[in-house]
């Protein structure tokens, strides 16, 4: 069945999840000094992000600046975090594939994450605008986060297409792509240099049918360029480099 649907993630595939992060530690940061008068705290977050550590860095950051903390501190700084309205935006790839969609396709964005924050980046992103249909896998319940196959066969329902129609495009090896392919979807990884799973390595059967690095090599891919309005002219400077990038793996 040809591809008639495109499905994309979120984070880290339509915009920079590192922007996303950095913008909740400022958002944190100002809470921080606005009840202690201590600054820094964006600071020390960043460093300890951009050092690969991810684990409890609120309480490693209140340590550092020897503030005392609870547990029900730490609970408000998260929902800080979470429900902060983020200083983000589309990534320059997807804003350009974004505008050269067909008006035929049908398009669907499936984000993890908890609610609260995908919400916000939704919103701040402007993606009601784009997609026909978002599916926020933490509406449906944790426990149907992917690689459930529950937010996938919501997502065919809203449209109202067929699994064999569905392309999914995410970042994420480890769960992105396992349960898409098992329900007959087309996949494709992006896998952007700086992305934060850009270096996950998986056994096959979770790794997507093709690989990228920059979305509008998307429109190389020769199943899915009926997909696309593209003028011949604007692949021109991008198609080759581009087509000996996108590795095909089935």
């Amino acid at each position: 069945m040809e591809v008639t649907t495109i499905v994309f993630d979120l984070d880290d595939t339509l915009y920079p999840e590192r922007d996303y992060v950095l913008s909740g530690f400022k958002a944190v940061g100002e809470r921080v000094f606005r009840q202690f008068g201590h600054a820094g705290f964006y600071e020390s977050a960043t460093r300890l992000f951009h050092s690969g550590e991810s684990a409890l860095i609120f309480n490693r950051v209140l340590d550092q600046l020897g503030l005392a903390y609870n547990n029900q501190l730490i609970t408000e700084l998260v929902a800080c975090y979470r429900l902060h309205e983020p200083e983000i935006s589309l990534s320059a790839d997807a804003q350009w594939l974004l505008g050269r969609i067909s008006a035929e396709v049908k398009l669907g964005l499936l984000s993890d994450g908890y609610k609260e924050a995908q919400e916000q980046k939704v919103m701040k992103l402007n993606l009601d605008h784009y997609f026909h249909a978002v599916v926020l896998s933490d509406t449906l319940g944790r426990e149907h986060w992917k690689p459930s196959p529950v937010p996938y066969q919501e997502m065919v329902r809203l449209l109202h297409v067929q699994h064999e129609a569905c392309l999914y495009v995410g970042d994420n090896a480890s769960k992105d792509f396992i349960t898409a392919k098992t329900l007959g979807w087309r996949t494709v990884r992006l896998k952007r240099p700086d992305g934060v799973y850009a270096d996950t390595l998986v056994p096959e059967e979770f790794e997507a049918h093709y690989q990228i690095d920059n979305l509008r090599q998307l429109t190389t891919i020769p199943e899915f360029k009926q997909l696309f309005r593209l003028q011949s002219i604007e692949l021109d400077p991008i198609a080759d480099a581009a087509e000996s990038k996108a590795g095909v793996n089935s």
